[in-house]
């Protein structure tokens, strides 16, 4: 598997640099200038931050320059390095949904929660001390509302169904969207003879397939020409990613209501999500045979059915 590069430069002044989470081509921040201001959408680990540092000396670019700091929620691949990287940027506000705003400024039940999923030791090698922000620095975002870096302007739309903190940034001026997750994940080495791949992202603890469905419909009525997502970067064919991705969750429901209360629930969910995401790959004809496909997504596969199960018994509780 051959190594993405450092950074990709894209139409409208968008730059994706590898976050260098878990292994390159897995995470990306996204850099947006425009008349010589930036933003950025995701922070990545507190071990991503450095890379950017050296990516915006190798790009030309001034840290004074950042105005806003764009978190599309506050998973810890996606913001996890926002308080370390606070302090490099003076001049910097972070846009978080309302719900991710304690989480930013006081990070303890977010560590809490995480390791509970990863464990203790992984939790530490991932993601190392996480630092508040100053809530002087962090703004609210409103669903609809509108900002502006130089002369263009952005829409945000509130987007729960992966997370109830996710909102994503519409890029008007250059027909574009920056997904976070709600748009799933579309790693480059699953790229084949169809073009991109896409999959959904189901983790835990807040997937709400409902949710989704409505929040991937939102993204495809923008009919913008580009998607980023931070799991990774650019894609085209938006519309065709998006039936991809809403026939993928109704598949994923399907997986989960069949297999809830058998006895060994966990591993009966994780083999047919396996088959199905092998099987949708291998469709797209990409360079790496099932082995690689497998490798490259374990980790993937693994909090997909871990955030089933959590639907599921949220669901229960809900309905006893």
């Amino acid at each position: 598997m051959s190594e993405a590069p450092p950074w990709i430069s894209h139409p409208h002044g968008v730059t994706t640099v590898d976050a260098q989470y878990v292994r390159a081509g897995y995470a990306a921040i996204h850099v947006i200038e425009r008349d010589r201001r930036l933003a950025l959408v995701d922070t990545g680990t507190n071990e991503s931050v450095p890379h950017l540092l050296r990516a915006f000396e190798q790009l030309g670019l001034e840290r004074a320059d950042v105005e806003l700091v764009f978190v599309t929620h506050v998973h810890l691949d996606h913001a996890g390095g926002a308080g370390q990287l606070l302090q490099e940027l003076p001049n910097a506000r972070v846009v978080a949904h309302p719900r991710a705003v304690a989480h930013l400024v006081d990070p303890s039940r977010l560590v809490a929660a995480s390791r509970d999923v990863y464990g203790a030791e992984r939790f530490d090698e991932l993601y190392g001390a996480l630092l508040p922000i100053d809530p002087a620095r962090i703004a609210e975002s409103r669903d609809l509302e509108h900002l502006t870096l130089g002369k263009s302007e952005f829409q945000i739309l509130h987007t729960p169904g992966h997370a109830l903190h996710h909102h994503v940034l519409h890029d008007i001026g250059g027909a574009a969207v920056f997904t976070g997750d709600t748009f799933g994940l579309s790693y480059r080495w699953l790229d084949g003879d169809q073009g991109p791949c896409i999959l959904p992202t189901t983790t835990p603890s807040q997937f709400d397939p409902e949710q989704l469905l409505a929040s991937v419909d939102r993204i495809l009525g923008l009919r913008v020409e580009a998607a980023y997502l931070t799991h990774f970067g650019r894609v085209t064919g938006v519309a065709r990613l998006g039936a991809s991705l809403k026939a993928q969750i109704r598949q994923c429901v399907a997986i989960a209501r069949r297999h809830a209360g058998s006895l060994d629930s966990h591993r009966a969910m994780h083999d047919d999500l396996r088959k199905l995401w092998l099987d949708l790959v291998l469709e797209h004809g990409p360079a790496l045979d099932a082995a690689g496909i497998e490798d490259l997504l374990a980790n993937d596969l693994e909090l997909n059915t871990q955030g089933l199960i959590a639907w599921l018994e949220r669901e229960a509780r809900a309905g006893a």
